[in-house]
C-alpha cells in the first residue's frame, strides 16, 4: 500500500468556484481585497494591543492570539486560491494538500478553544468582577493560549492519521479551490464510506458541541447579570453580541458542511469561503467597531505613527 500512495497520485486537481470569466473576475477582485483587508485589520489589532499599555489586559491578549489565527488560516488556502483563478491547470501537490488539510484544522481546532476561553473570560467579568484580575492572572492566559494551540494540533493529527496512508490511484480532481477532507476521503481508492462517516462525525461533533457550549455560556451570563442587575443586562448584552456573532460567523458554514446529512456540494464550495475569507475579515470589523478602547488605541497608534514619519 505505500509504493501505491508514494508512486501512483503525486498531484491534485481543483476543479474551482465557476468557468465563467465574469465571475472568475468578480471573484478575483473580491477575494483579492477581502484577504489583504484580512491581513490588514488582523495585522492592526495585533500591533495595537502589543504597542498599548492600555490594553495589556487578559481579553485583548485573547483577542490578538485570536488575530494571530486569523492571519495564519485565511493564508492557508486564499492566495493560492487568489492565484489559480485565471490558471486553467489548478494542481497542487499531494504534500501540499495534505499540509492545507493539517494546517486548516489545526488552526481551526485551536480558535474553537479559543472561543471558549473568551467566553470564560467574558463570565469571569461580567459575573465576578472582583476576582477577574485574580482568576485571569498572566499565568491562566498563558495556560488557557497553550491549552488552544496543543488541543488545535492534536485533533489536526487525529484527523489526518484515518487518512494520509489511505491509497490514491485516481481520479485526483478536488471539486473546490482548496483541499479539505471530506473531498480527499472521497478520491481514495477504497470504499471510505465508513471513514468518511469518521471523520466528518468527528469535526462535526466538535463543532457543534462547541457552538452548543458558548450559546449555553452566554445564555447562562444574561441570565446570572438579569438576576443581580436588571440595569446590566443592556450592557452584558452590548458586550457579548460581538462575541456572538463571531461565533455564528465561525461555526455556521462548519456545521453545514461536517454536520448536514445531505450532499451539498455545490453550497460547500461557496461555504468554504466563510472559513476561509469572509470570516478572518469580520472578526476584526465585529471587536473594533464595537470597542471605543480599540478604536482609540487605533487612533493613538496612527498618530504615533504619523509623528514619528514627521520627524524622522
Amino acid at each position: 500500500m505505500d509504493e501505491v500512495n508514494r508512486s501512483i497520485v503525486a498531484e491534485f486537481v481543483f476543479l474551482g468556484l465557476s468557468d465563467s470569466w465574469e465571475i472568475q473576475l468578480l471573484l478575483f477582485l473580491f477575494s483579492s481585497v477581502v484577504y489583504v483587508a484580512s491581513i490588514l485589520g488582523n495585522l492592526l489589532i495585533l500591533l495595537t494591543v502589543i504597542f498599548d499599555p492600555h490594553l495589556h489586559s487578559p481579553m485583548y491578549f485573547l483577542l490578538a492570539n485570536l488575530s494571530l489565527i486569523d492571519i495564519g488560516g485565511c493564508s492557508i488556502a486564499a492566495p493560492k486560491m487568489i492565484c489559480d483563478l485565471f490558471r486553467n491547470h489548478k494542481v497542487i501537490s499531494f504534500g501540499g494538500c495534505v499540509a492545507q488539510i493539517f494546517f486548516t484544522h489545526a488552526l481551526g481546532g485551536a480558535e474553537m478553544v479559543l472561543l471558549i476561553a473568551m467566553a470564560f473570560d467574558r463570565y469571569i467579568a461580567i459575573c465576578k468582577p472582583l476576582h477577574y484580575l485574580t482568576i485571569m492572572n498572566p499565568r491562566m492566559c498563558i495556560l488557557l493560549l497553550m491549552v488552544s494551540w496543543i488541543i488545535g494540533f492534536m485533533h489536526s493529527m487525529m484527523q489526518l492519521a484515518f487518512v494520509v496512508n489511505l491509497p490514491f490511484c485516481g481520479p485526483n480532481k478536488v471539486d473546490s479551490f482548496y483541499c479539505d477532507f471530506p473531498r480527499f476521503i472521497k478520491l481514495a481508492c477504497m470504499d471510505t464510506y465508513r471513514l468518511e462517516f469518521l471523520v466528518t462525525a468527528n469535526s462535526g461533533f466538535i463543532s457543534m458541541g462547541t457552538f452548543c457550549i458558548l450559546i449555553i455560556s452566554y445564555i447562562f451570563i444574561l441570565v446570572t447579570v438579569r438576576k443581580h442587575s436588571s440595569g446590566g443586562l443592556s450592557k452584558a448584552l452590548s458586550t457579548l453580541s460581538a462575541h456572538i456573532t463571531v461565533v455564528i460567523f465561525f461555526f455556521g458554514p462548519c456545521i453545514i458542511v461536517y454536520v448536514w446529512p445531505f450532499p451539498t456540494l455545490p453550497i460547500d464550495k461557496f461555504l468554504a469561503i466563510f472559513d476561509v475569507l469572509i470570516t478572518p475579515f469580520m472578526n476584526p470589523i465585529i471587536y473594533t467597531f464595537r470597542n471605543k478602547e480599540m478604536k482609540v488605541a487605533m487612533r493613538k497608534l496612527f498618530s504615533n505613527i504619523m509623528s514619528s514619519r514627521k520627524f524622522s
